[in-house]
């Protein structure tokens, strides 16, 4: 079923990608202390501080009084992963599902995604971002559309399956190429992030010679492009081909010039001096991972290895 939903897609255009998670909508007033919405935006804030059981006792007494409150089913879920309780998490994001109003029903249906990025499941991962990627080409929305090609893709990767990742990232960078007002920085953007890809599927096969010259490619694209937003990725593409290729001295000098928020960069930190010999620096790197209270690819696979190499189960 799946295979021909993705054979079916390629025949139309996409556009590229960013990785992004499902984000929280601000609210436009701040609800009634005491109320469910409030109960829920105090566990929000109980679960970035990592207090997980805590948040989860304000979802629940939220859910006490709306059973079918979107954002508490929704919060619930993202806390149940974190604490890696995934199945119950599938339930709620389920619920969320169900009862999102319309315009948080790709939201919704992202979050059950990356629910099972957690597991490392890229396929059931895969059915609920295929019906974002499909809602969003029917609305002509071929950016929308693209965003959940590169986050399929990331998923796939991460998952260790580079043939699928090829084939989203590819219809993101075929998209993008579609775009008639598609300007030449812009056209550089997408090759920069098309380039990017291919140097780190290179990597995961094995392949480092073919890296290295996608990893040209991606640097000549970005100089071009001339955003500076962009930059802060490419140190993190120099050092995860560096990892993956087995050079894990050069991987933790580039890696550590890359974004230290980032889960998966501190994750591949950790990976890198582990393998170096230096188990005190692997142990404190996947430490800071767990700090990260976020509900997204890049922690869902970062977080469950980091829980895993400290032999942690909470």
């Amino acid at each position: 079923m799946l295979r021909n939903i993705v054979l079916r897609a390629t025949c139309v255009p996409f556009l590229l990608a960013a990785f992004s998670s499902a984000q929280q909508p601000a609210p436009a007033h701040a609800p009634a202390p005491g109320s469910p919405a409030d109960l829920v935006q105090q566990g929000e804030k109980l679960s970035r501080e990592g207090k997980l059981d805590a948040a989860l006792a304000l979802y629940r007494q939220a859910l006490d009084k709306s059973p079918d409150l979107y954002e508490a089913h929704l919060a619930e879920g993202m806390a149940l992963d974190l604490k890696g309780d995934y199945t119950e998490a599938h339930e709620h994001f389920t619920k969320a599902i169900e009862v999102a109003p319309a315009d948080s029903k790709a939201q919704a249906l992202r979050a059950m995604a990356v629910s099972y990025a957690f597991e490392s499941n890229s396929f059931k991962a895969a059915e609920f971002e295929l019906q974002v990627f499909n809602a969003r080409l029917a609305k002509s929305d071929s950016v929308g559309a693209a965003e959940i090609c590169n986050e399929l893709a990331r998923i796939y990767l991460e998952a260790g399956d580079p043939d699928h990742a090829y084939k989203w990232y590819k219809m993101g960078y075929d998209t993008a190429a579609h775009k008639p007002d598609l300007t030449d920085a812009d056209k550089n953007l997408w090759l920069f992030r098309w380039e990017n890809a291919q140097a780190r599927i290179a990597a995961r096969r094995g392949q480092a010679g073919e890296a290295q010259q996608h990893i040209a490619a991606a640097k000549a694209a970005l100089d071009k492009a001339n955003n500076p937003e962009q930059a802060k990725f490419y140190p993190y593409l120099t050092g995860y081909v560096a990892f993956y290729t087995g050079d894990y001295k050069t991987a933790i000098a580039e890696l550590q010039k890359a974004d230290q928020h980032d889960p998966l960069i501190l994750a591949l930190l950790g990976e890198a001096y582990e393998k170096s010999g230096d188990a005190a620096q692997a142990k404190a790197y996947y430490q800071k991972v767990l700090e990260s209270n976020g509900h997204n690819p890049a922690n869902a696979f970062a977080r469950p290895l980091a829980k895993k190499k400290l032999g942690s189960g909470t």
